[in-house]
């Protein structure tokens, strides 16, 4: 212990003190789009005029879709895309149990049953293999996440999907601009749906979009997020109990400014997170996020990083997370409560899953949080994600140095203290 060198959790000096680039990102072209929206007068949206429409065709352009709908926030997004594809009360839908909560609540907000699926412990995203052993009579639908910017093995999900006639959104959430062997994520599946939250890589504070190739669908969702409206009838015209979740024109005049500069900021990114990746390999108990060769872009919305406990004298996840930011990395957990083990979304899914059975329908879904047999989430939740946010990829090459620099001082520390 004596020889072991010094931590900054221990009192010694920090890799480093200055921080890391800020976000959000802005300048006087989004003050300028800001003001052009303020002055006109025309604040809220119609989903067809001005700055609202000039974004979803921006958005139309990168990911190469037919149609997209702007929306209020990620969440309604997911909601009135689930909707549109035909997801109905007491469905189930299939969906990855590390994730962000909407993914689920989305559905049992349609009075719908979420089932988790487990990850592929190498990707974080959603397994094929688990997810063909979740299908039932009952389900409907199929919602891979493309966490932390990376897309799900699209393959293997249109193949379940196919083989079962169920339908497919894409929660893409995290991946503005990612694609999957070329194409833009969204509307590989039925629908797609994205967050412009204010943490997301393009970002208004709030917003969202649904993407699809079908019209149809597309049709659907735009009445449903603009009060049942016909996008052929008049304004007082109400074909289907939609609701409004519209995009003001001042949030979709931030985000024509804020798209602008995407391209360049997925570049520092990917820059950033190569460097990681080489640097972090020859760390003993630190590997990354697996990249499958389907995955043509990554959008880097997060940099993940698997620890394994066993390489650092057994010291928890929780003790590295706490020793990198003591040297003046920002890094975090995750999710450390999966969705199988979340107590709102149980509830939410307890509630359903009793009126089904109280209205004749069989139905088999776990009560108990271990009976899910979700080993690979449990394990990223619970023991190995370290997360790196997207505003830190932002960085400089000397700044993805320091990150590693930390890691190999803790490694090393860990080795001299055995």
């Amino acid at each position: 212990m004596a020889n072991a060198p010094a931590l900054a959790i221990d009192g010694a000096e920090p890799i480093r003190s200055r921080p890391f680039p800020a976000w959000p990102v802005f300048d006087a072209s989004d003050e300028a789009a800001v003001l052009d929206a303020l002055r006109s007068g025309r604040w809220g949206s119609r989903l067809g005029e001005g700055y609202g429409r000039a974004f979803t065709e921006r958005l139309e352009t990168m990911h190469r879709c037919r149609r997209a709908i702007a929306t209020a926030n990620g969440t309604v997004a997911l909601e009135v895309a689930l909707k549109a594809v035909g997801v109905q009360p007491l469905d189930e839908v299939i969906v990855p149990a590390y994730t962000f909560l909407a993914t689920a609540t989305a559905v049992t907000t349609l009075g719908a049953i979420p089932v988790f699926a487990d990850i592929d412990p190498a990707t974080y995203t959603l397994d094929p293999a688990s997810v063909a052993t979740r299908v039932s009579s009952r389900t409907r639908a199929i919602v891979p996440v493309h966490i932390a910017g990376q897309p799900a093995d699209m393959d293997g999900i249109i193949g379940v999907a196919t083989t079962h006639g169920l339908r497919v959104v894409e929660d893409a959430a995290q991946a503005i601009g990612a694609a999957w062997r070329g194409r833009g994520v969204g509307a590989i599946g039925d629908a797609g749906t994205f967050s412009f939250q204010s943490s997301k890589n393009l970002n208004a504070g709030e917003g969202g979009a649904i993407v699809t190739d079908d019209d149809t669908i597309a049709d659907r969702a735009w009445s449903l997020a603009n009060c049942g409206r016909s996008p052929g009838g008049t304004w007082y015209q109400h074909e289907v109990a939609g609701s409004n979740h519209r995009l003001t024109e001042v949030q979709a005049a931030l985000l024509v400014a804020q798209i602008a500069r995407l391209p360049d900021q997925m570049m520092r990114r990917e820059r950033s997170a190569r460097l990681l990746e080489s640097g972090l390999r020859d760390i003993p108990g630190l590997s990354t996020q697996s990249r499958p060769e389907g995955v043509t872009t990554h959008a880097r919305h997060l940099f993940v990083i698997r620890y394994d406990a066993s390489a650092f004298g057994d010291r928890p996840r929780s003790w590295f997370i706490r020793a990198m930011r003591a040297e003046g990395i920002p890094c975090s957990p995750g999710y450390e409560i999966p969705l199988h083990r979340m107590p709102g979304v149980l509830a939410a899914r307890r509630t359903w899953s009793e009126i089904a059975r109280a209205t004749g329908r069989a139905i088999d879904i776990p009560t108990d949080p271990d009976a899910e047999d979700l080993p690979n989430t449990d394990r990223a939740s619970r023991e190995e994600g370290v997360w790196l946010g997207q505003s830190l990829l932002l960085g400089s090459d000397a700044d993805m140095a320091d990150v590693i620099t930390a890691a190999r001082r803790i490694r090393e520390w860990c080795d001299s203290s055995s």
